[in-house]
């Protein structure tokens, strides 16, 4: 508590936060916090273990599995589920607490015929290419363009038909 002497009398004032201390609790409190993130889909190892090859379906898969992350690209005879969880705290990098990719295979039937783990450590993170693609056209700054529509004025229209 703190004490305040008004016209040779003490009172008693309880102590105020600082607004600004407030603010940097709070952003050392949640500073602290992991936020996680998922990305795709990290597969229940009971749910996969209900599938097995020879006798579980394309819907058998879906119903237990959900819907594949991505479907083989020149038939649709492998469904690919593949997963990544991470964990940020405050401005760092994200870092990867677990990651799992699996290709589920059918025959032409749609019965399951292989279930493979797939490598993850073998995958690369890209960076696109900071390019900028050629268009045809001109490229006219703000100002260009705003002389340019001063050189062709719209033609003003009569209000009244028949003028």
């Amino acid at each position: 508590m703190h004490h305040a002497v008004f016209n040779g009398k003490t009172q008693r004032h309880p102590m105020r936060l600082n607004p600004l201390f407030s603010l940097l609790a709070i952003a050392l409190v949640t500073a602290c916090e992991p936020t996680i993130a998922n990305r795709g889909n990290i597969l229940d190892p009971d749910k996969m273990a209900q599938i097995k090859p020879g006798t579980s379906t394309r819907e058998d898969v879906a119903n237990q599995l959900g819907t594949p992350t991505e479907v083989s690209t020149f038939d649709d005879k492998t469904w690919y589920y593949v997963g990544r969880q991470t964990q940020q705290y405050s401005f760092l990098d994200p870092d990867v607490i677990k990651q799992k990719a699996v290709a589920v295979h059918f025959d032409d039937q749609g019965v399951v015929t292989a279930i493979n783990d797939l490598d993850v450590s073998a995958a690369q993170d890209i960076t696109p290419v900071d390019r900028a693609t050629p268009t045809f056209g001109n490229d006219h700054t703000l100002i260009q363009q705003m002389l340019g529509n001063l050189a062709h004025p719209v033609p003003m229209q009569n209000k009244q038909e028949g003028q």
